[in-house]
């Protein structure tokens, strides 16, 4: 079997890919700073780092160590909105934390490099997005994504790395990071229900997501390794359906058993209507089928958040500008 890295290991789709790895046999590392991860949603026969990839001579010892076959990079600070206040901090963590990554299976020679790049990558960019389309990100975590998935392609040409990239989009289900304000809507609409409080919606609440179960999506990208008719290229993966997120509160609220109140927030930058296609996928990867219908999906995920519970939200730490910031986030 092989031996195989895990950024973001401790986070909410890493730990997922993570169980699904060791299920298959292979030896798994992971390494997570625990910014939004947590270590109990590490399985118990992976090796944990804690660290971050921004550390050159932690990445490189770990490549020295274990002589990974593949690596799968989760790790990303994945809020869109935000990313507009904390740039420095972006392009900190999802591009030169990358660039580390990618530097170190170049020198040793990793077989694939998987990195989950974002649907944010296409801006606004007529709906639904196909992997043809050229991208036009417009908030820096987009940016950031998109630096990766060219720099990936530089290092492909020139030195040979393999890689495939996975535009996940509005990934939900259990052991999603409820506890966070800026990202993972139907979590914080979850967490707004357990702790009593209204529903907070930006603008209108007509924009238009389609949601992805976790389940759905973590075999596919598990198994892309070993197929090397994959290797170089870029699909979208995830929820078929669009829903506004008007509709989206409605089903939130019936999977909670709990009854609709809403607050609708100051409009704020962001896409009105994003969602992909997954025709590409479906060619490679036929068994991808039919996706999980979101009522059956949202149902698993209130039955875990209940268990956990309500969670206090905090502020992220320091923001790096304020000016048009939404605010409800300013402290």
């Amino acid at each position: 079997m092989s031996s195989i890295l895990v950024t973001g290991g401790a986070g909410f789709i890493g730990s997922h890919l993570i169980d699904r790895l060791l299920k298959e046999g292979h030896t798994v590392v992971v390494v997570d700073d625990l910014s939004g991860g947590n270590t109990k949603n590490v399985n118990d026969q992976a090796k944990f780092f804690r660290g971050s990839i921004v550390d050159k001579n932690l990445v490189n010892n770990l490549f020295e160590l274990y002589r990974f076959d593949y690596v799968f990079h989760l790790a990303a600070y994945a809020a869109e909105g935000l990313s507009h206040f904390i740039r420095n901090f972006n392009y900190t963590n999802n591009l030169i934390g990358s660039v580390n990554l990618i530097n170190a299976s170049v020198k040793h020679n990793v077989k694939c490099f998987v990195f989950t790049s974002s649907m944010a990558v296409y801006g606004s960019n007529q709906v639904p997005f196909n992997e043809d389309m050229k991208p036009n990100p417009e908030d820096p975590y987009g940016v950031a994504k998109y630096a990766v998935e060219m720099d990936l392609k530089a290092a492909k040409e020139l030195m040979g790395l393999n890689y495939i990239v996975f535009r996940p989009h509005n990934v939900y289900g259990e052991r999603q990071n409820i506890s966070d304000r800026y990202r993972n809507v139907i979590g914080i609409f979850m967490n707004q229900i357990m702790n009593n409080k209204d529903i907070t919606i930006f603008g209108d609440g007509e924009q238009t997501r389609a949601f992805s179960y976790i389940k759905d999506i973590v075999p596919i990208i598990a198994k892309s390794i070993f197929r090397e008719d994959c290797y170089g290229e870029t699909f979208n993966i995830g929820g078929d359906i669009p829903c506004s997120l008007n509709e989206l509160a409605d089903k939130v609220c019936v999977s909670m058993c709990a009854k609709k109140n809403i607050v609708h927030l100051e409009t704020r930058f962001e896409v009105k209507h994003a969602h992909t296609k997954h025709d590409k996928l479906r060619k490679y990867f036929p068994e991808f089928g039919t996706t999980t219908i979101l009522d059956v999906g949202l149902q698993k995920m209130a039955n875990w958040a209940r268990e956990e519970g309500p969670q206090e939200c905090e502020h992220f730490g320091e923001y790096e500008l304020t000016k048009n910031m939404p605010k409800f986030w300013i402290k």
